[in-house]
């Protein structure tokens, strides 16, 4: 195995589950699984601390893509330890990534570019939920999921180098994704949360041009890009804490060092942007949002009915929330507080305090920054769609409701993977959910278009995904218009 790999049970694995294969970055050897094959932990560049990635164009000798490759070093979050991510190392030398694909062959198959999700703090391309050998072989498509920096070491003040890694592993399937049976001429890129922000912030770096063709996001994450301002300030925060006058400093410091200091970072910054995409910088010249709203790029976004709730269900502090807190919510986002609490009620009349609170803030945070980039989009004539996913969660007593994540085991149709049950409950619909929801990923890979109406400023066509899926024009409009006049 190459440095900063993870062992992954290898000497379990049989002989005749295993196949070689040459690309043009040299010959390596993975899993067969009959319909699909795997290959892990393929690094495709290398990068000093604080400095740009550099492409990993060749190896010599056979690569070992049994075992997944290192993750990004992070402070652990509570999915991802749900998901077994706390089970892989972490390392500086993390830039990996791994391909599903049904053969390596001459075939062209679509390529979808999966980018994970996290805050920019947490997550690894290789979550069990991210396997992509179901995708695969349902869509007869390949699949590439990748790992990148994270965190300060990812995007301390204006390095935008977790963005660059992205880049860098998009060049590797320009240059290789042939030889797994792919086109690099029809990449998609796709991701969640983070990773959906990602995937819309690609719109807008130059350096991406031509390295893929399509992009679906799924609950971006898009108040999370800033300006080159509010990254110094995070830089010095960030300094401050650690106790180094200079980045220089931090280059020879240990990763427990630096991570305690991003553990600690103030509560009081909000944690939006404490580490994330920069505008104004070499990799993104100019506003994210407003290159994004002009690029030619057919785009798939969409959001969960109910994210926040992934954040708050089980918060303490909330339990005995009641009117008072409600309305304090509220007089801080809008000007008629009255108005927009009755008009969330009639919507949501079975929510309790929190829960109300809860939808507006999915609104706020989530639904309706994607609202307003599609309606930028329709506006400048670029292909668009939206959806929204409604499926709710039964386990913990139904209190996640339809909540940020959710639909991550039904994107892949990986249901029976690892922690899926625990999060979406059990039922008999949740199977055509994922046929549904998967399908028309597979099919804008395929196609362009998912399967329903392109979105414009007439109808507003927005897919609901829910045991009865359905397409419907203008969901929840005094709702949307409440955030478009406030």
């Amino acid at each position: 195995m190459t440095s900063g790999q993870a062992d992954d049970s290898i000497d379990e694995l049989i002989d005749e589950r295993i196949v070689e294969t040459t690309c043009r970055s040299g010959a390596l050897r993975g899993l067969d699984h009959d319909a699909t094959q795997e290959f892990r932990g393929i690094r495709f560049a290398r990068a000093d601390r604080f400095a740009a990635p550099v492409d990993i164009e060749s190896w010599d000798g056979m690569h070992d893509g049994l075992g997944f490759g290192a993750q990004a070093p992070q402070v652990g979050g509570a999915l991802e330890q749900m998901l077994g991510g706390d089970e892989l190392p972490s390392d500086d030398d993390c830039l990996f990534l791994n391909v599903w694909t049904p053969g390596c062959d001459d075939r062209r198959r679509p390529v979808l570019f999966w980018i994970h999700g996290g805050a920019f703090l947490t997550g690894t391309g290789a979550m069990p939920w991210y396997d992509g050998n179901a995708l695969a072989e349902r869509g007869d498509v390949v699949v590439v999921s990748i790992n990148y920096r994270l965190g300060a070491l990812g995007f301390l003040g204006t390095r935008n180098l977790g963005t660059l890694d992205m880049i860098s592993a998009l060049r590797w399937v320009q240059r290789n994704i042939a030889d797994f049976g792919g086109d690099p001429g029809d990449v998609t890129a796709f991701g969640e949360s983070a990773g959906g922000a990602a995937v819309v912030s690609l719109l807008a770096a130059p350096a991406a041009d031509g390295l893929f063709h399509k992009a679906w996001a799924l609950s971006p994450s898009l108040l999370q890009f800033r300006s080159t301002s509010t990254a110094d300030e995070m830089e010095q925060i960030y300094l401050d804490l650690v106790g180094a006058d200079t980045v220089d400093e931090l280059t020879a410091a240990s990763l427990d060092r630096l991570l305690d200091a991003q553990a600690r970072f103030p509560a009081d910054t909000g944690g939006m942007q404490d580490f994330t995409p920069t505008h104004g910088t070499n990799v993104f010249p100019e506003p994210i949002l407003r290159v994004a709203a002009h690029d030619p790029r057919p785009l798939v976004i969409g959001t969960t009915r109910d994210e926040m709730l992934l954040f708050t269900a089980f918060d303490p502090s909330r339990s005995e929330w009641g009117d008072d807190d409600v309305r304090t919510q509220f007089e801080r986002r809008f000007a008629d507080p009255e108005a927009a609490i009755d008009a969330y009620r009639r919507h949501r009349p079975d929510a309790n305090a929190s829960q109300l609170v809860s939808a507006m803030q999915t609104d706020e945070v989530f639904r309706w920054p994607a609202q307003r980039l599609a309606t930028a989009r329709a506006d400048d004539g670029r292909p668009t769609w939206t959806y929204e996913f409604h499926q709710s969660s039964t386990a913990f007593d139904g209190v996640l409701g339809s909540c940020h994540g959710l639909d991550l085991p039904f994107a892949f149709h990986n249901l029976t993977r690892q922690g899926a049950e625990m999060f979406t409950g059990g039922g008999d619909t949740l199977e055509a959910i994922a046929d549904d929801f998967s399908g028309a990923i597979i099919s804008f890979a395929r196609t362009g278009a998912p399967g329903w109406d392109a979105y414009d400023t007439s109808t507003r066509t927005t897919r609901i995904i829910d045991a009865d899926p359905r397409t419907v024009d203008d969901p929840e409009p005094d709702l949307r218009h409440l955030w478009a006049t406030r």
